[in-house]
This record gives C-alpha cells, structure tokens and sequence, in this order.
C-alpha cells in the first residue's frame, strides 16, 4: 500500500480572545522523571593538554600503520573488502573516507567476479552502502534449477550470515533479495542453538540487529570485543579502534556537558512537569545521526532543537486545552516576542526558550554565511506544529481519520521532515542552498524516513497512549478503515515501513542531487527509529534498553590493554 506525500497544511487562524475557565481538566502521561540526573554535569573538567597530545600522536601512528594495511591491499580485492568491512564496523571508517572510496570505486570498475557466497555478498554490501548500483543478479549463481538457493549453502555460516546482511541493502523489485532474506533467516535461526562461539554470537546479534540498520557507535563497541575475539585481529588495528573510541567518547561527554548545562538552567523538569525530561536520550539520538568530531555545532543545534521539540509534543499530546493550542499554534506562526503575552504561564516558558534556541542558531550561522539555513528549520518548525495541532483537533473531536488522511498529517507530526531539515544546518559548507531546497521540496527519501519514524512509534507505541488518551494511530485508523485486526493492521504497517526502508536504499543508488554524507543523516535518522523503537518506545520508557545504550556509548570507555 503506498504511502501518500505529506502536503503542508494550511496555515490556522486562530482568534487570540479567548476566556480560560477557571479550573481546567488536564490529562497526565506519567512519564517517568530522567534517570540521569546530573551526571553529565560531572564531565566538565577538561584532559590536560599533554595527555591530549599524548594520546593523539598515538592515534596519528596507529592511522599510519592502517593506511599501510591498505595500501598493501590494494591489488587484493577480497582482502581489501575484508579490512574495509572491519574498518567501517570497527567504527573508525570516518578517518580513511577517501581510501575506502578510492579503493571500491577501483573495485566496482574492474569488474571483478568473486566465486564465493562470504565475498560475493560482502561486495554486494559495501559497495552499495558507498552508493555504487551493483545489481542483485550477481547472486543468481548460488541458485539451483528450480530457481531456489542451493541447500549446500547452509553448510556455510559465515556465507549465509553475509548474504543475510548484504539483503538489507535491497530496493523494490529485488525478488532474489527478498527470499535471500527469508531463506538466511530461517536458516540462521535454526542453526544459532547448534553453533559456538564467536559465530553464535554474531548470529544472534545480526538477527537483532542488521549492520545497515544499525547505530555506528554502539554497533563499534559491540564489534570491538567482537574483533578482539578473532584470534586473527590485527593489534594495531583493534588499538587504534578502542583508542578513537575512547577520545571520541571523552569529547561527546564534554559536549553534553555543557547541553546539560543549558537545560537544567531552563529547569523544565520542576517548571513543566508533564513532559517528558530526555535530553541525554535526545543527545544520544543526534549522536547516532553524526558522532564525527567535526559535527559538534551540528549536534549542539539539533539535540536542543528535538529537547525542544518533544517538550512542544507533550504540550499537544497531554497538557494544553484545545484553546491554548489554538494560542501557542498562532504564536509560533508570528515567531515574534510580542506573541509571548497571549499565552499562559506554562506556554510562555517553552515559547521563550524556542525563540532563543533559534535567535542562538541565527547568530551562528550569520558568522559563517549561512543565514538563510535558520529561515528552512523554523518554516519545518511550523510545518510541525501545525501537524500537532491538526492531530490535537482530531483527539478533541474523537474523530477517526482515513488513512490517507492520517498520513497527510502524521508524516509531518513524526517530526523528521523537521529533524532532517534541522540536521542539516549545523554542516557547514556541504549543507548548500540547493541542499536545504531539495530537502524542503520533500523528496523520497525524507517521506520514506518520515513513514519509517510514523508508522514504528505507532507500531509499538499505540497502546500505552490510547490508555492515556491520544489521537488515533494508524494502527486504529487502519483497523477501522478496513475492517482489520489489530494483527492484520500491524503486518501491513510492517509491510509499509519496508518498502519504505527499499526507497531510501533506492535513493541512496544513482545520488546526484545531494552529496552522499547529507544522504547519510537521512539513512541514520532512520536508523535511529529502528534501535530506539525496535519493541517498545524506548525514547519515552527510557530506563531499561536506552539506559544501557547511554551507557556503552557515553559513559564506559573500552578498556585498553
């Protein structure tokens, strides 16, 4: 079932004179408070400048030591692919962009032909996460006559566990892929009790968690102990991967530090109690959009733009009355201060706070040129609230929408239109006026990442907000409009955020219009939904899965012998 375009919704015109009753009727989600505390606060002393210098020229040798590792494997195709592979999962691919795009690109243009099922899909894999059109049909050698894989592949774990991987790459169309998938996974499933270690444990892991939908720094530190397993790991390589973990680390707590900072002196948490207090998991969301030290600015803006942004949900979702809504709806369409004397108490605060987060981009931008990057992300910034509101309406007059209509609005109210636009801000020169216009213009991509966020937030969390008191999801108003189960609803809704993971695969093929890192943001966006929301939301219910996320990633550093 295809998922319609969102259109920008109409802009409301509110009447700002309205009388407020006296005692006001207020739903509560109960959201738990943050289980972080001050603990980022901790991390504001900086490392002294020898130790900095001392741990970078290290870094510098090891890097060296691994530039020669490839160009030692230049003529050897499948070795290079093989270093390649633990390079980028190793997390430390971001150093040697422009060898490992040289040496695919040389790769893709020899024409290589590999025999094996392990190389086979591993080419498949790497050159089309780097953009190159490889095609599906290389896989038709390890199909028998009846056009089914061969059952001598299942004596080939390692194969098969590639082959699975290199599926997840796949775009509309691609049948061999499709029962690739359904025949590695049957067979991977089956086989995990009988296998030992270490290839049980990335079975299981892979199952979980595919590498193309996966998080780089979690996936590095998981991948990491993984690699120092393998008897066969190369030292200098691991050692430069836990020392690059470690600094990186050290560096986004100092940066959370000081996000910490500002937060806790907006004092949201005792001031609008009913919202939800994430910004340590909103911080761990950007950083699984870019963790490059380069991106800091870019991860500044955005964390506090979706703190922000969830704060503003809840005002929609649970606290505010319909008139209230209609007010701060109004207010942010004027963006101006003079709005700010509208609106009641609790408003005014987040009002404030969102004219200055903006006010603060502005001035960062106006030192490098790039004033008309604010003008982009607060046009989405409304685009947004005006998705909260229609969606408020709806809950107001419990009124069931088609689903054509649900879209319309949820693919704005999902936030990523936003999100991606915002991402983009903080990247300096690559984030061109071109860029911003193609964003804006809303192409695949973004419709497909904002179905992808829609269509797994209502998935797995419909039920806890129609306890409370929410708007319909598209599990209800697919079960209504064609007279669905909850089962059924939920295996099309699945059904749609596949195709819509196809799409973005497609679009990162044949990429023309953007450069390839802006695409990348898009694809972790993505890949963020998939890790927080795989069973439950754990953005909101925090305190279990994200909390150990948050952990490996930002608190325990990789010990190092």
């Amino acid at each position: 079932m295809a998922i319609s375009c969102a259109t920008a919704l109409p802009i409301p015109t509110v009447s700002t004179k309205i009388t407020m009753e006296p005692l006001v009727t207020r739903r509560s989600a109960n959201y738990h408070p943050s289980i972080w505390g001050d603990h980022f606060l901790a991390y504001s002393s900086l490392p002294t400048e020898v130790d900095v210098n001392m741990e970078q020229e290290q870094l510098h040798q090891l890097k060296q030591k691994v530039i020669k590792m490839l160009m030692a494997a230049a003529d050897k195709p499948s070795q290079m692919l093989n270093l390649i592979d633990r390079i980028q999962r190793l997390g430390v691919s971001y150093h040697f962009k422009t060898e490992i795009e040289a040496a695919l690109k040389h790769i893709y243009e020899s024409d290589h032909h590999f025999d094996d099922l392990y190389t086979v899909a591993l080419f498949f894999r790497l050159l089309r996460q780097q953009g190159f059109p490889v095609s599906c049909e290389v896989f038709n050698k390890f199909k028998n006559n009846q056009g089914k894989f061969q059952e001598c592949l299942i004596g080939d774990v390692v194969g098969i566990l590639c082959l699975y991987e290199a599926t997840h790459l796949r775009v509309r169309g691609e049948e061999i892929l499709d029962e690739a998938l359904s025949f590695t996974t049957t067979h991977l499933e089956s086989m995990v009790p009988n296998l030992s270690n270490p290839v049980a444990e990335h079975a299981i892991h892979a199952l979980n968690q595919p590498i193309h939908k996966g998080l780089t720094r979690l996936d590095a530190r998981q991948y990491i102990s993984f690699y120092e397993q393998d008897d066969s790991h190369n030292k200098d390589l691991l050692n430069f991967a836990k020392l690059d973990f470690n600094l990186l680390q050290k560096l986004h707590q100092r940066e959370l530090c000081e996000i910490t900072r500002w937060w806790k002196d907006l004092d949201f948490a005792k001031k609008l109690p009913f919202a939800r207090d994430r910004l340590v998991e909103s911080y761990f969301w950007v950083l699984g959009v870019y963790f490059e030290p380069q991106y800091w600015l870019a991860r500044r803006i955005l964390t506090k733009v979706i703190a922000m942004s969830s704060v503003i949900d809840d005002i929609y979702d649970v606290y505010g009355t319909l008139e209230e809504l209609a007010l701060f709806t109004d207010a942010i369409e004027r963006w101006e201060i003079s709005s700010l004397d509208k609106l009641p108490e609790y408003m005014k605060l987040c009002y404030q706070a969102l004219l200055d987060i903006y006010s603060t981009i502005d001035e960062e931008m106006a030192k490098q040129g790039g004033s008309y990057r604010v003008y982009y992300a607060k046009s989405e910034m409304k685009n947004l609230v005006r998705g909260y509101f229609e969606e408020a309406k709806w809950f107001h007059q419990g009124y069931v929408p088609s689903m054509e209509e649900y879209m319309q609005v949820a693919l704005l109210s999902s936030g990523y239109k936003m999100v991606t636009t915002t991402s983009f801000v903080g990247m300096g020169e690559l984030a061109t006026k071109e860029a911003f216009d193609w964003v804006s213009s809303y192409p695949l991509i973004v419709e497909a990442v904002s179905a992808i966020a829609r269509l797994t937030d209502d998935i797995v969390g419909h039920k806890f907000e129609q306890q409370r008191g929410h708007v319909a999801s598209a599990v209800e108003c697919y079960m209504k409009q064609n007279g669905a189960t909850e089962e059924e609803a939920i295996v099309e809704l699945y059904e749609q955020v596949t195709n819509a993971w196809k799409d973005m695969n497609a679009e990162c093929l044949y990429s023309t219009k953007v450069p390839m890192p802006l695409l990348v943001r898009v694809l972790n966006l993505a890949r963020v939904i998939n890790v927080l929301y795989k069973d439950e939301d754990s953005y909101t219910h925090s305190g279990t899965r994200t909390k150990n996320f948050v952990t490996s990633v930002l608190i325990d550093s990789v010990p190092i012998n």
